[in-house]
């Protein structure tokens, strides 16, 4: 059986000793995770965790002048399910990851098979940094700082918008 993760909070090492304190890390998390999704209704096989989540509730956030129709996903379950298995995103669609504390948010795109551009946003809005993410890719991409936020948007989205960090995402579900 898999266990995925999708948020990491852990950074990417930097030499011999980090990777066995990271791998020992890692571990220890699949198991807490494996343990969780037990507790939500059983573990699931690899195959069916390749299924989209059905869509989530959504709400309008605003960057500058543009809109964008967020899903929220603001339970573990739905933070770690993410956009897994989804193939296409509408037009100005993306999904709002909200955590209970600001804290430093890893993300990586394993069974995620669109190609994104995740936006770490902080408690008041602001867009902390930037980062675009490779369709089904391990490889990890956190925010400089601590974040409540994260928003997933079709890759180039914010780029071709002009949207850059610093900017303020606004609407009810940044709060």
């Amino acid at each position: 059986m898999e266990t995925v993760r999708r948020h990491v909070t852990t950074p990417e090492p930097a030499g011999m000793r980090d990777i066995f304190r990271l791998a020992h890390q890692r571990l220890a998390a699949s198991a807490g995770a494996l343990a969780a999704i037990m507790l939500l209704g059983g573990a699931q096989p690899a195959a069916a965790q390749s299924v989209p989540q059905p869509r989530l509730r959504t709400e309008t956030l605003q960057i500058r002048f543009f809109q964008i129709t967020a899903e929220i996903a603001e339970t573990p379950r739905q933070r770690m399910f993410g956009l897994m298995g989804r193939t296409s995103l509408p037009q100005g669609h993306g999904m709002l990851f909200v955590f209970e504390t600001p804290e430093v948010q890893c993300f990586w795109m394993k069974n995620t098979p669109l190609p994104l551009t995740i936006a770490f946003i902080g408690p008041q809005g602001r867009v902390v940094n930037m980062a675009d993410m490779e369709p089904l890719s391990e490889q990890s991409h956190c925010s400089r700082e601590p974040v409540r936020f994260a928003l997933e948007m079709e890759r180039g989205w914010f780029r071709a918008r002009g949207i850059l960090e610093g900017d303020t995402v606004s609407g009810a579900a940044i709060r």
